[in-house]
């Protein structure tokens, strides 16, 4: 019996068709939780976007569920925990992704830096009428070389933002959650225990994933050590205490903050929009290519189907679920 897979957001065409070849596929359009637990119990796998949360709640009535596939690195928006007790696999995306991410964070620092969008801004207002205006206003504008860089987090998208800022004429430092002997010896970069990279860094970029241990891992505490320096987030909004931190750049202790992402989201309104000058703020779209978005769905399907075929992705986030339910239990191809 082919597997019957719902696919819950607007995938890419190709991908789609590839997915078709192997299984029954219905596309739902971003369906609701309570939309979702009327369905679950007639799939074996899903594809999800970070737009489409899959609580327990959800969880709980997938019968037949197998495999959650991710179309995106981040899988905060899927209950891992319940997943794993009812052992179903769940699977990330890398490549890619992590290229246009990392190219996305390394753009956001150099708008901070360089204040381009509030350059964009400026002139758009018609408040460029000399260039006395620009030369006297415009203080305290830095370039990115010659900095040191800290990276909170080196996988995927650390390593390639670290290479891109190396060749910037930049000192890597970083933490994580075990030493990459490999991107140390790429690029130099030096490991530190985490508060010591915040202290010895002059900007400081956030590429984790959300979990348990890194929620508000940048709090009123480290914020302190980040006095007088940058912070680029391209991770997870629950990264960072958005009160603290408007705290801080209200006082004048944090320099800048350029992030794609917020505790809560979509923002329509929220404080940081008073800083204009301080800030760089953008819609969580850092993945969002052509390319990106393509290869994310291929990936999607590459990783649902493996599962499907009794194989063990090396995208599985939830390894323990092998333990509860071995991948010959879930073959169905």
């Amino acid at each position: 019996m082919r597997p019957k897979v719902a696919v819950l957001f607007k995938m890419k065409s190709k991908p789609l068709e590839e997915l078709k070849k192997w299984a029954d596929v219905d596309v739902i359009l971003y369906p609701s939780v309570e939309e979702l637990k009327e369905v679950i119990g007639k799939y074996d796998g899903l594809i999800v976007s970070p737009l489409n949360p899959v609580p327990g709640e959800v969880l709980e009535k997938a019968e037949r569920l197998k495999v959650i596939s991710c179309h995106s690195a981040g899988y905060d928006h899927v209950d891992i925990e319940t997943a794993t007790k009812k052992g179903i696999y769940v699977t990330k995306v890398a490549g890619v992704l992590s290229e246009a991410v990392a190219e996305f964070a390394v753009g956001l620092t150099i708008a901070l830096l360089r204040k381009i969008a509030y350059a964009d801004r400026f002139i758009r207002s018609g408040k460029w009428d000399s260039h006395r205006t620009v030369w006297s206003g415009f203080k305290g504008i830095e370039t990115v070389y010659g900095k040191k860089v800290g990276i909170l987090g080196m996988g995927a998208i650390g390593k390639a933002i670290a290479r891109r800022m190396k060749a910037m004429g930049t000192e890597i430092l970083y933490w994580s959650r075990s030493r990459k002997p490999d991107i140390e010896e790429e690029v130099g970069a030096k490991y530190l225990p985490l508060d010591d990279v915040l202290r010895e860094s002059e900007v400081v970029i956030l590429a984790l994933p959300a979990t348990k241990e890194t929620y508000h891992i940048i709090n009123e505490d480290r914020l302190k050590l980040l006095e007088g320096k940058y912070l680029v987030n391209i991770g997870r909004g629950t990264l960072v205490d958005e009160e603290a931190l408007v705290k801080a750049l209200k006082d004048g202790k944090l320099k800048g903050y350029a992030t794609d992402v917020f505790e809560n989201e979509p923002v329509q309104e929220h404080e940081l929009f008073d800083y204009e000058w301080e800030t760089v703020l953008t819609p969580h779209y850092a993945g969002l290519s052509k390319e990106a978005m393509e290869d994310m769905g291929f990936q999607a399907v590459k990783n649902l189907l493996a599962v499907l075929r009794g194989e063990v992705p090396e995208t599985l986030v939830n390894r323990e679920v092998l333990k509860v339910r071995p991948p010959e239990e879930v073959k169905m191809l």
